[in-house]
């Protein structure tokens, strides 16, 4: 964990947890965090939980137990409001979150979040895309992310999380920002992606980074309720696996504290028996 009072050194390593979903999520985490702070030596583990409790939103219970496991700051998303107002867990809580910055019901409180770690500050900021999505609350990304630069100190590491349906937003966005922040990672489809890169400016980039769930699973969902929703064409109540695999994913990721830019991504993935 992040040690304030060490000096200050070359780089910053984040595992940054792909979307959590439900029990078996909550489980993975739980038994890869201590084998990873042991293999890859992290300064922060990071983790999306807009879908800790139950594959849709947050409680209390759950926070309490993703921070228990070593997890210390987390990223939200489209579902981050579906079981307990967040305005009320800003004012009674000091969980550092970072929800949609360019949705309206975000509390300013959790616009972004910083952490100091070594010595550098590091910012991380959430945002959610437009295309695809059906949501009322979001106002333009792109723009919402220049006003945020402009207050942000300049001289931190910068992270992204793009919480986005379309690939093609994601990409943009990253592009976008290309030299300007330190990473732009995706979220919200729990599929990994192939695609970890540095782009051609310095700024780090994964399409998505994949779930932390139920392996096999559709999207962390029991399968055979899925299957039946396609055949259907009817609307089906979410059940998620209680015991079985979990599949891992995260991204890797280290920033040079000097230029501020990722000098290497690297996707992680392990099925837990």
């Amino acid at each position: 964990m992040p040690d304030k009072k060490s000096k200050q050194s070359s780089s910053t390593k984040i595992i940054f947890l792909g979307d959590v979903s439900g029990a078996l999520g909550r489980k993975g985490v739980k038994e890869i965090v201590p084998l990873w702070q042991k293999k890859y030596q992290p300064d922060i583990f990071i983790a999306n939980i807009e879908n800790l409790a139950h594959n849709k939103g947050v409680t209390l219970k759950t926070l309490e137990e993703i921070y228990q496991s070593g997890v210390r700051l987390y990223t939200g998303g489209n579902h981050i409001w579906k079981k307990y107002d967040i305005s009320q867990l800003a004012r009674e809580t000091d969980y550092q979150i970072a929800c949609p910055a360019n949705d309206l019901r975000t509390p300013e409180k959790y616009l972004y979040q910083s952490v100091d770690i070594n010595g550098q500050k590091l910012i991380v900021i959430n945002l959610n895309g437009r295309t695809f999505m059906n949501e009322d609350n979001l106002s333009n990304p792109f723009l919402k992310i220049d006003e945020l630069l402009q207050s942000i100190d300049k001289n931190s590491n910068i992270l992204i999380d793009i919480h986005a349906e379309a690939t093609s937003e994601k990409r943009a966005l990253a592009f976008y920002l290309d030299g300007r922040v330190s990473a732009v990672l995706g979220t919200h489809t729990h599929v990994p992606t192939a695609d970890a890169q540095i782009l051609q400016a310095g700024t780090g980039y994964i399409s998505d980074v994949g779930m932390i769930g139920a392996f096999p699973s559709i999207l962390g969902i029991t399968k055979e309720i899925i299957i039946k929703k396609f055949l259907t064409d009817t609307q089906i109540i979410h059940d998620l696996p209680t015991a079985g695999q979990i599949e891992v994913n995260a991204v890797l990721l280290e920033i040079d504290n000097l230029n501020h830019k990722t000098s290497k991504i690297e996707h992680l993935r392990e099925i837990i028996d």
